[in-house]
């Protein structure tokens, strides 16, 4: 899917426009993103740029990827 934004901030924006309920999936209550979602543009991790004002540039991939945890029962 493609979907416009200068920053991660304004892709998840649009990202909400097309899909309702969307940003609180990724977002926390005081509109960060939550522990356990991983975003990375291209191969970089956000939390390591500039978090949700990591600038976004035509043709990046960016991936949101859930933690995965667990293990044996």
């Amino acid at each position: 899917m493609q979907v416009e934004g200068a920053t991660l901030r304004e892709l998840i924006a649009n990202l909400e426009k097309a899909h309702a309920g969307f940003a609180e999936r990724l977002l926390d209550d005081s509109g960060e993103l939550r522990k356990f979602v991983n975003v990375f543009v291209d191969d970089d991790d956000v939390r390591y740029l500039q978090g949700l004002d990591t600038p976004v540039a035509a043709g990046l991939t960016v991936s949101i990827i859930p933690a995965v945890a667990g293990g044996a029962s």
